[in-house]
């Protein structure tokens, strides 16, 4: 299929477009940056220009990864999150309805799911979220247009008929987030892989996995994130001490953190649970805590990515 990839010079896409070709798809990248997966330069917010892209190149289906992030929020106003990320999903659904297309990918993300009260850690155990948490109540004007796009492909699919499947990421750019002081850099990452973080190829491959299985599914919403050891019963000791419940599920992890000088989080606020996107499109990170620990054992390179000075194609670009 002729793919337009969206977000084609940005950390995802430089990953999702190699194996998107691989896979024998042919692919148009479109991204407000150059990049060598892009071959479009522009805005989705330009709805001549993606009219135009569509006519040009004959587009068969589209995944929309591209967009304006977190971190943008204190570089640009609201209005240009609406134009990006809520008008600019609309015009390509828009264009793939006229186009008749059978399916269009959406990259959202799971901070929509953390309200205020989430983000604070209030409570007195760990929040257990997947597809079914609510009621979502996104806590900036970030997670308030990818909630609002959510909603225009379950229109699309709904009025239209096109089968729209939506993937709510979890973290995987390798830059440092949140300002978390301690631990930091590698540690967070690795800790994270726990219960709220995936790499950078396993969403690129949920991406692919979800073009191939858009059809049959209709209209779906996935959280994508590395598989948690931890069920819901953990909640409570996770939330006040959550190095014993790691310890007991996997008894070497202290000293292998030891001996690298990293520390075990003492406490979990927040677990996403992937399991409708296994069931459901058969999907699972090939990456998760156990894979990392291995890599620790045997002394191997770390199974994702780390670089703190990482910036957006957007913002590299300026």
């Amino acid at each position: 299929m002729r793919v337009l990839l969206t977000g084609s010079s940005g950390w995802l896409g430089r990953f999702l477009a190699p194996m998107l070709r691989q896979a024998g798809h042919q692919v148009i990248g479109l991204d407000v940056a150059p990049g060598a997966n892009t071959d479009v330069q522009g805005s989705v917010a330009d709805r001549a220009l993606i009219e135009r892209v569509f006519a040009a190149h004959g587009i068969e289906a589209v995944i929309h990864a591209g967009g304006l992030h977190q971190p943008d929020i204190v570089r640009y106003p609201a209005q240009t999150f609406v134009d990006v990320n809520v008008a600019g999903t609309l015009n390509l659904l828009d264009c793939a309805v006229a186009a008749g297309h059978d399916r269009f990918v959406f990259t959202s993300t799971t901070s929509l799911m953390i309200s205020q009260s989430i983000r604070d850690e209030s409570g007195e155990s760990a929040v257990w979220l997947d597809e079914t948490s609510g009621p979502i109540a996104p806590r900036n004007i970030y997670g308030v247009t990818k909630l609002a796009a959510e909603g225009l492909c379950r229109i699309a699919s709904l009025e239209k008929g096109m089968a729209t499947i939506v993937l709510r990421t979890s973290r995987f750019f390798p830059e440092g987030d949140d300002g978390h002081a301690m631990p930091s850099g590698e540690n967070l990452m690795a800790n994270e892989l726990l219960h709220r973080r995936l790499t950078v190829e396993d969403a690129a491959r949920a991406h692919l996995v979800a073009l191939e299985r858009a059809p049959t599914v209709g209209h779906g919403v996935f959280v994508i994130s590395a598989p948690t050891p931890f069920g819901r019963a953990d909640c409570a000791l996770l939330k006040t001490n959550a190095a014993a419940v790691i310890a007991r599920r996997f008894p070497d992890a202290p000293a292998l953190y030891a001996a690298r000088g990293w520390t075990l989080p003492a406490s979990i606020g927040r677990v996403y649970d992937s399991a409708l996107a296994e069931q459901v499109l058969g999907f699972r990170c090939s990456t998760d805590f156990a894979k990392l620990l291995a890599a620790l054992r045997s002394e191997a390179p770390l199974p994702f990515a780390h670089d703190p000075s990482h910036v957006s194609s957007r913002e590299a670009a300026r």
